[in-house]
């Protein structure tokens, strides 16, 4: 892939967050969040789970005074008001929420998300506390007309533009391919490596270089047991946003034990 300043990741620590999607109501989530802080242990990574906003204070209840945290999958726009069917990100706080993605491809195509309300989404997020996670990455149709690095570059511009070096240091970046989603396909470690590295170039121009590697740049699409470590290792991978991986303790785990020998190796923290 070409533009953008190649800036090579000073790892910031790796980050493996579970995306559960709309899975796993009040009656089911506690043993899956039992079984995750099981299968984890005590990793050197950061770990966090999303479950539905039903289940945030049920999964919460048995995150206490483990190392993973508890993430959610969307917040508003507003910290209140009439916003029917919305849940704002002062009440994310409020029931121990200290992530949120925002900007998931599934967010975009079903509820009419656009960068601009990704971006609104994004601030409020950051004034309740919370650390983002924003989404963004291709069709295949846009990968194959050659058309991902302008989208990725008006996604990232579109969202983060105007936020403060201090701002974007709460923030975490997940290049999730829309044809890896569900689909059983990942991009090869190349495909991967070459697309995180541009998001880090774009986060270089829009910021600097510094905030550019200090990002933590996650990869989103089918990330599972077997691929892990594979992408992981990648200089511009940081980490994951793992979907239906989430939903397995024992995947999930070997995901969270990928990164921690990376994190290791690397030194962090």
């Amino acid at each position: 892939m070409s533009g953008g300043a190649q800036v090579r990741a000073l790892q910031p620590g790796y980050l493996i967050v579970g995306n559960w999607k709309m899975n796993k109501g009040p009656a089911e989530a506690p043993a899956l969040a039992d079984a995750i802080v099981g299968a984890v242990g005590s990793p050197r990574c950061a770990v966090a789970i999303c479950p539905s906003f039903v289940s945030l204070p049920a999964v919460m209840a048995r995150l206490e005074g483990s190392p993973v945290a508890l993430g959610a999958q969307t917040c508003a726009t507003a910290q209140s008001g009439a916003f029917t069917g919305e849940v704002s990100p002062t009440m994310l706080s409020e029931v121990g929420v200290r992530y949120v993605i925002l900007g998931h491809s599934e967010r975009r195509q079903h509820s009419g998300e656009t960068d601009a309300s990704v971006a609104a989404r994004i601030r409020a997020a950051l004034d309740a506390g919370l650390r983002p996670i924003l989404c963004v990455g291709e069709s295949e149709a846009q990968r194959e007309c050659g058309e991902t690095e302008a989208l990725l570059s008006s996604q990232l511009k579109g969202a983060l533009g105007g936020l403060s070096g201090d701002q974007m240091a709460k923030v975490a970046v997940a290049y999730e391919p829309i044809w890896a989603i569900g689909t059983g396909k990942t991009a090869t470690e190349a495909q991967a490596e070459a697309t995180c590295a541009f998001i880090r170039g774009q986060l270089s121009e829009l910021f600097d270089d510094d905030i550019a590697a200090g990002t933590p740049i996650l990869y989103g699409g089918s990330m599972n047991a077997q691929n892990a470590a594979g992408l992981l290792s990648c200089p511009n991978i940081n980490g994951g946003l793992v979907g239906g991986a989430s939903l397995k303790p024992d995947d999930f785990a070997a995901i969270v034990a990928a990164a921690d020998r990376l994190e290791a190796e690397n030194h962090v923290g």
